[in-house]
Protein backbone atom coordinates (compact mmCIF):
# COMPACT_ATOMS: atom_id res chain seq x y z
CA UNK A 1 0.00 0.00 0.00
CA UNK A 2 0.83 3.84 -0.63
CA UNK A 3 3.29 5.34 1.70
CA UNK A 4 1.07 6.22 4.65
CA UNK A 5 2.56 9.63 5.54
CA UNK A 6 2.36 10.89 2.26
CA UNK A 7 -0.75 13.74 0.97
CA UNK A 8 -2.25 11.73 -1.52
CA UNK A 9 -3.09 12.84 -4.94
CA UNK A 10 -6.21 13.94 -6.33
CA UNK A 11 -6.99 15.08 -9.71
CA UNK A 12 -7.97 17.85 -10.50
CA UNK A 13 -10.52 20.04 -8.75
CA UNK A 14 -14.19 21.13 -10.94
CA UNK A 15 -15.49 24.44 -10.49
CA UNK A 16 -16.34 25.89 -7.40
CA UNK A 17 -14.41 22.85 -5.53
CA UNK A 18 -12.53 24.10 -2.78
CA UNK A 19 -8.73 23.33 -2.25
CA UNK A 20 -7.84 20.94 -0.31
CA UNK A 21 -5.04 19.00 0.86
CA UNK A 22 -6.12 14.80 1.34
CA UNK A 23 -3.60 12.97 3.91
CA UNK A 24 -3.53 10.26 6.16
CA UNK A 25 -4.92 11.40 9.37
CA UNK A 26 -2.33 11.22 12.11
CA UNK A 27 -2.53 10.91 15.72
CA UNK A 28 -2.89 15.00 16.11
CA UNK A 29 -6.04 14.59 14.11
CA UNK A 30 -7.41 12.35 16.62
CA UNK A 31 -10.41 15.28 18.07
CA UNK A 32 -11.31 16.31 15.03
CA UNK A 33 -12.05 12.28 14.06
CA UNK A 34 -13.94 12.15 17.37
CA UNK A 35 -15.60 14.84 16.92
CA UNK A 36 -16.74 14.25 13.38
CA UNK A 37 -17.53 10.35 14.07
CA UNK A 38 -20.23 11.73 16.77
CA UNK A 39 -21.47 14.14 14.73
CA UNK A 40 -22.30 11.34 11.86
CA UNK A 41 -23.59 9.00 14.00
CA UNK A 42 -26.20 11.92 15.16
CA UNK A 43 -26.87 13.39 11.86
CA UNK A 44 -27.25 10.13 10.34
CA UNK A 45 -28.58 7.91 12.81
CA UNK A 46 -29.82 9.65 15.75
CA UNK A 47 -27.05 7.82 17.93
CA UNK A 48 -25.33 9.68 20.34
CA UNK A 49 -21.92 7.76 20.75
CA UNK A 50 -19.97 7.29 24.33
CA UNK A 51 -16.75 9.54 23.27
CA UNK A 52 -14.50 7.14 25.56
CA UNK A 53 -15.38 4.08 23.63
CA UNK A 54 -15.31 6.23 20.40
CA UNK A 55 -11.69 7.95 21.04
CA UNK A 56 -10.56 3.95 21.99
CA UNK A 57 -11.89 2.54 18.63
CA UNK A 58 -10.70 5.81 16.88
CA UNK A 59 -7.17 5.47 18.00
CA UNK A 60 -6.83 1.76 17.83
CA UNK A 61 -7.58 2.57 13.74
CA UNK A 62 -4.93 5.03 13.78
CA UNK A 63 -2.24 2.52 15.88
CA UNK A 64 -3.37 -0.45 13.21
CA UNK A 65 -2.90 0.14 9.82
CA UNK A 66 -3.75 -3.17 8.88
CA UNK A 67 -7.43 -3.06 10.37
CA UNK A 68 -7.81 0.63 8.64
CA UNK A 69 -6.62 4.01 7.88
CA UNK A 70 -8.22 7.51 8.43
CA UNK A 71 -7.72 9.95 5.79
CA UNK A 72 -8.47 13.79 6.54
CA UNK A 73 -9.27 16.60 4.15
CA UNK A 74 -7.80 19.95 5.40
CA UNK A 75 -7.39 23.70 4.22
CA UNK A 76 -4.67 25.98 5.58
CA UNK A 77 -3.77 23.41 8.21
CA UNK A 78 -7.69 23.26 9.53
CA UNK A 79 -9.38 19.53 9.51
CA UNK A 80 -12.81 20.06 7.38
CA UNK A 81 -13.21 16.17 6.20
CA UNK A 82 -12.70 12.49 6.59
CA UNK A 83 -13.33 9.14 5.94
CA UNK A 84 -12.03 6.02 7.00
CA UNK A 85 -10.95 2.92 5.07
CA UNK A 86 -11.24 -0.67 6.15
CA UNK A 87 -10.03 -4.00 4.55
CA UNK A 88 -12.62 -6.63 3.25
CA UNK A 89 -10.33 -9.79 1.63
CA UNK A 90 -12.39 -11.19 -1.26
CA UNK A 91 -11.66 -14.57 -2.22
CA UNK A 92 -13.39 -14.75 -5.08
CA UNK A 93 -11.57 -12.03 -6.91
CA UNK A 94 -8.53 -12.99 -4.99
CA UNK A 95 -7.80 -9.59 -3.60
CA UNK A 96 -8.86 -6.32 -0.97
CA UNK A 97 -12.54 -4.59 -1.52
CA UNK A 98 -11.49 -0.84 0.06
CA UNK A 99 -14.66 0.05 2.25
CA UNK A 100 -15.19 3.32 2.50
CA UNK A 101 -16.77 4.39 5.74
CA UNK A 102 -17.18 7.05 8.54
CA UNK A 103 -17.21 9.69 5.47
CA UNK A 104 -18.01 13.36 7.64
CA UNK A 105 -17.68 16.77 5.96
CA UNK A 106 -18.05 19.77 8.16
CA UNK A 107 -21.16 21.14 7.59
CA UNK A 108 -19.92 24.56 6.89
CA UNK A 109 -17.45 22.94 3.74
CA UNK A 110 -20.39 20.72 2.39
CA UNK A 111 -21.52 21.35 -1.27
CA UNK A 112 -17.64 22.48 -2.19
CA UNK A 113 -16.67 18.69 -3.44
CA UNK A 114 -14.93 18.22 0.12
CA UNK A 115 -15.96 14.49 -0.61
CA UNK A 116 -15.40 14.37 -3.83
CA UNK A 117 -11.36 15.16 -3.78
CA UNK A 118 -11.37 12.42 -0.34
CA UNK A 119 -13.42 10.04 -3.05
CA UNK A 120 -10.58 10.83 -5.78
CA UNK A 121 -7.47 10.08 -3.27
CA UNK A 122 -9.19 7.04 -2.24
CA UNK A 123 -9.24 5.65 -5.88
CA UNK A 124 -6.09 6.64 -6.26
CA UNK A 125 -4.96 4.44 -3.17
CA UNK A 126 -6.67 1.58 -4.87
CA UNK A 127 -5.36 2.30 -8.37
CA UNK A 128 -1.37 2.08 -6.84
CA UNK A 129 -2.67 -1.24 -4.39
CA UNK A 130 -2.24 -4.38 -6.99
CA UNK A 131 -4.47 -5.99 -4.71
CA UNK A 132 -7.34 -4.06 -5.07
CA UNK A 133 -10.42 -5.55 -6.90
CA UNK A 134 -13.19 -2.48 -5.50
CA UNK A 135 -14.40 0.19 -3.49
CA UNK A 136 -17.95 -0.38 -1.44
CA UNK A 137 -19.55 1.52 1.28
CA UNK A 138 -22.76 1.83 2.95
CA UNK A 139 -25.79 4.39 3.42
CA UNK A 140 -28.34 5.09 5.68
CA UNK A 141 -31.24 4.39 2.84
CA UNK A 142 -32.72 7.52 3.90
CA UNK A 143 -29.81 10.04 3.35
CA UNK A 144 -30.40 10.31 0.02
CA UNK A 145 -28.10 13.58 -0.18
CA UNK A 146 -25.21 10.89 0.05
CA UNK A 147 -26.59 8.81 -2.06
CA UNK A 148 -26.83 11.15 -4.82
CA UNK A 149 -23.56 12.10 -4.32
CA UNK A 150 -21.95 8.51 -4.52
CA UNK A 151 -23.98 8.11 -7.76
CA UNK A 152 -22.70 11.22 -9.12
CA UNK A 153 -19.27 9.74 -8.31
CA UNK A 154 -20.21 6.63 -10.85
CA UNK A 155 -20.85 4.57 -8.06
CA UNK A 156 -23.78 2.25 -8.65
CA UNK A 157 -26.23 0.56 -5.76
CA UNK A 158 -25.10 -3.30 -4.73
CA UNK A 159 -27.46 -6.05 -5.36
CA UNK A 160 -27.14 -6.84 -1.93
CA UNK A 161 -28.78 -6.62 1.09
CA UNK A 162 -26.63 -5.33 4.52
CA UNK A 163 -27.33 -7.33 8.04
CA UNK A 164 -25.72 -7.00 11.44
CA UNK A 165 -26.07 -8.35 14.99
CA UNK A 166 -24.79 -7.37 18.20
CA UNK A 167 -22.25 -9.75 19.64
Amino acid sequence: MKDLLQPVPTSPLRKGEASVLVRPAELRDIDDIVGFNAALAWESEGKCLDLAVLRRGVTRVLATPALGRYLVAEVQGQVIGQTMLTYELTDWRDGVIYWIQSVYVAAKQRQHGVFRQLYRAVQSLAAEDPQARGLRLYVEQANQSAVAVYESLGMKRAPYYFYDAEV
